[in-house]
This record gives C-alpha cells, structure tokens and sequence, in this order.
C-alpha cells in the first residue's frame, strides 16, 4: 500500500518545527545534520507544490478568467 503524501499545510509545520528545534541549538551535531536534510526536503517539496499550483492558476486565467487585481495603497 502506498503511503500518503504529507499536504503542503503538513510539510510546511513540519519545516517549522524543524526551524524551532535547529534554532534553539540543543540537539546533537548528528540529529541537527539529519533534521536540516529533512528540511531541505520539505522547503523543496513546498517549493515543487507552489510552482504546480501557479502553473494551474496560469493555465486558468489562459482560459478565460481574468487575474487577479493587485491591490494598490489607496484601497488596502
């Protein structure tokens, strides 16, 4: 049985976490090297995810719809 790919929202909170732990700079040299390769998979696998989700924002603002509007100064 295949196993489920984690969502964005997941891999994004484990990076977090990742981040968290990294920064608070107590873990062993060994499981810092090993969580900062997880998380430069995750980063990647993130970055891998937005590019597909604008490529089809694209894909259906070619088909007719307009793009968004960027909000400007006055209006925020």
């Amino acid at each position: 049985m295949k196993k489920k790919e984690p969502t964005f929202e997941e891999r994004l909170a484990r990076l977090q976490a990742i981040v968290t732990t990294l920064e608070e700079g107590e873990s062993p040299l060994e499981e810092s090297v090993a969580l900062y390769k997880e998380g430069l998979a995750h980063a990647a696998a993130c970055r891998r995810q937005l590019e597909k989700a604008r490529h089809d924002i694209r894909l259906c603002t070619e088909e007719g719809t307009e793009p968004f509007e960027q909000p400007t100064g006055e209006e925020a």
